[in-house]
């Protein structure tokens, strides 16, 4: 605890020239009686004096085991478990005879004081934005689901027909190619038998282990409402070092056992995205968790105020200039209490934004507390209360899943399989699985891996083998760049289409898929990216679930916990992204260039860009410019990484 003290003055006016007043002390879950004579300032007992045990420095007595009156520490009692580590209030005598002050170390109030001041200005217009508010899920559709009754009633609609149409006709002139040059339609199989060839089985025992190794996060919570830990303490640095652990040994368990790139990238993928769900869950939790602890230390308040109450007889004098005043809330009516939830604070005392100011400035300065400012002190207590009880539930309509009702391993196992990578206490459900729909997106699934599976043994794998065979024969790097013009127009076109096939069969796809199963449905996992003016417009759309992610734990919080301005934060998350597409270059090409991360943040200027007034009213142009990046930077990449 801070050693700064918040003094309340407290005279023989108030406490009684003649009487020995009570203190309640807690200790160990029980409350004892203390016994204040003003005249002489000694603590006695109900049977002897306390000495150097209760007072517990020896120092502060003198040889008669009364208070050193010369000592300016004077009297030291154990106060009513502020925030569950104690607080200490201290009484001292002052040049004015037969007045104390009464002070106590009790950050949390001070805090609630400034927090509601930031409430009186919300209420003003004045929006603060809470942590982990900022993302709301509702029920919807994909842009290209059948579903979807805007997709239906789309004047594009044709095109996405026409689309798939000539991927179809594509596959009917390979497999006639392949007929004619192999004798049947598949043609040549490299691919398909370094994809299964090897290790499939280890791969998929790892896979699980992957899954079930995040339970951890669960244990952790668990164990922080248990007690054990305190998330804003040590909590997050387990966490924090339980995920750079968990990363490290499934990359480096692929690297040991010298998969090919294909068992390599879909471990690495799956890493990030069951990294990215406990970094979410984790970090809410705890988030949720350090509210819940705040909110019972503010119930216990209360409860101990109806303690300290009873055994403080406060007379008519009490009222006065200079009031009683604890390390908590003072003198107020007993009754005061059942008036919770019942009046605004407006209407219990006179606790507007003038009077928390006011009473924020006795505290700070020393004076004596009116009772009608421990009045708005308690309504201030009750009020953030109910405060932290609508942050604990936010968005939430069951209160069976509000925290800490969701640390259930129920719960947990529900949220892994979900398409979202954004942990929140409840998700809009559907009530029933359309298995049609299921088998429907399962065969498109694994159709177009199909398809792309053809046009990469077509069209890529052999350009893949001419650039290593360039390097095997001893080509320096100046003569191998000669050809990269060719690599990059060779490669133009198949890249494209497969970047597209992939988005689909993943964002279309297998997170429908994935829904259905769930009954998760908000399906808002891609908007239209396509009709991207810009490449921060493409960031945001293109892939939502992780958008969402790096919106919430990486713009907002590093905004909020490091205090970083907008723009700061935003080349934070930029470099971030940058960095984990920078590992996935090195999984599929075993070497590490930072082209990608380059290109990535090359992106920045073109962002600022496209918001200037020029570019916004063009944007036919800025569409133009966006598609011709998508469509150049997958061959220009992958020709560079191929080549040097």
């Amino acid at each position: 605890m801070a050693a700064s003290a918040s003094p309340l003055v407290v005279t023989e006016e108030s406490l009684g020239k003649s009487q020995n007043v009570s203190l309640l002390r807690r200790s160990g879950g029980a409350y004892e009686r203390f016994k204040i004579d003003p005249n002489t300032a000694t603590q006695e007992s109900d049977n002897d004096v306390l000495r150097a045990e209760v007072v517990n420095d020896p120092a502060l007595l003198d040889n008669d085991n009364r208070v050193s009156r010369s000592n300016p520490d004077a009297f030291v009692l154990s106060s009513l478990n502020a925030y569950k580590e104690g607080t200490s209030t201290t009484l001292q005598e002052t040049d004015t005879p037969g007045t104390y002050i009464l002070s106590a170390d009790d950050l949390l109030i001070k805090d609630i004081l400034s927090r509601n001041v930031k409430r009186q200005d919300e209420a003003q217009g004045e929006k603060t934005r809470l942590p982990f508010s900022d993302l709301i899920f509702t029920k919807q559709f994909t842009a290209f689901d059948r579903q979807n009754p805007a997709s239906a009633s789309s004047p594009f609609h044709g095109f996405f027909t026409m689309f798939w149409l000539g991927i179809f006709l594509l596959l009917v002139k390979l497999a006639a190619d392949n007929w004619r040059a192999y004798g049947n339609i598949l043609g040549p199989s490299e691919l398909l038998e370094m994809m299964f060839d090897r290790e499939v089985f280890v791969m998929g025992v790892t896979d699980i282990v992957l899954c079930c190794s995040t339970v951890f996060c669960l244990v952790l919570q668990k164990a922080i409402l248990a007690g054990y830990s305190s998330w804003n303490k040590s909590g997050w640095i387990i966490q924090n070092i339980w995920q750079t652990t968990y990363i490290g040994a499934f990359v480096g368990w692929s690297v040991y056992r010298d998969w090919p790139w294909s068992h390599s990238f879909f471990i690495l993928i799956h890493t990030l995205v069951m990294l990215m769900k406990q970094h979410s869950y984790a970090f809410y939790n705890g988030h949720l968790s350090e509210l819940y602890k705040r909110k019972e230390v503010l119930e216990q308040k209360l409860k101990d105020l109806e303690e300290l109450h009873r055994g403080f007889p406060i007379g008519p004098e009490a009222t006065s200039s200079t009031a009683f005043a604890s390390s908590y809330l003072g003198e107020a009516q007993e009754n005061t209490l059942n008036l919770r939830h019942k009046k605004a604070p407006s209407e219990e005392s006179n606790c507007d934004t003038s009077g928390i100011a006011r009473l924020m400035a006795t505290v700070k300065s020393g004076t004596s507390l009116q009772p009608d400012d421990m009045l708005c002190l308690r309504t201030i207590i009750e009020a953030e209360i109910d405060a932290l009880q609508e942050e604990l539930r936010t968005k939430c309509t069951d209160s069976t899943k509000q925290y800490p009702f969701n640390l259930t391993f129920r719960n947990f196992a529900q949220y892994i399989p979900f398409p979202t990578v954004v942990y929140e206490l409840e998700y809009p459900r559907q009530d029933s699985i359309n298995w049609y729909y299921v088998a429907e997106k399962g065969a498109a699934t694994f159709g177009i891996i199909v398809v792309m599976n053809i046009i990469s043994q077509t069209y890529i794998y052999p350009i893949v083998v001419s650039t290593v065979k360039m390097a095997e024969a001893g080509m320096g790097v100046g003569e191998r760049l000669e050809e990269l013009p060719w690599v990059i127009i060779d490669l133009l076109l198949p890249l494209m289409i497969e970047h597209l096939l992939a988005w689909y069969v993943v964002w279309d796809c297998v997170l429908n898929l994935l829904a259905e199963l769930t009954y998760f449905a908000d399906r808002g996992f891609y908007s239209s990216w396509w009709n991207s003016t810009s490449f921060d417009q493409y960031a945001r759309d293109w892939n939502r679930p992780v958008h969402n992610f790096l919106l919430r734990h990486v713009y907002h919080s590093s905004i909020s916990a490091f205090h970083l301005s907008k723009p700061t934060a935003m080349l934070a998350t930029f470099f971030l992204s940058a960095l984990v597409h920078e590992l996935v270059m090195w999984c599929l090409f075993r070497k590490v260039r930072g082209y990608l991360m380059g290109m990535q943040m090359l992106q920045l200027p073109l962002v600022g860009l496209a918001k200037t007034r020029w570019m916004r009213q063009r944007k036919l142009l800025g569409n133009v410019i966006f598609w011709f990046g998508i469509i150049t930077g997958p061959s220009c990449l992958c020709s560079l990484y191929l080549i040097t």
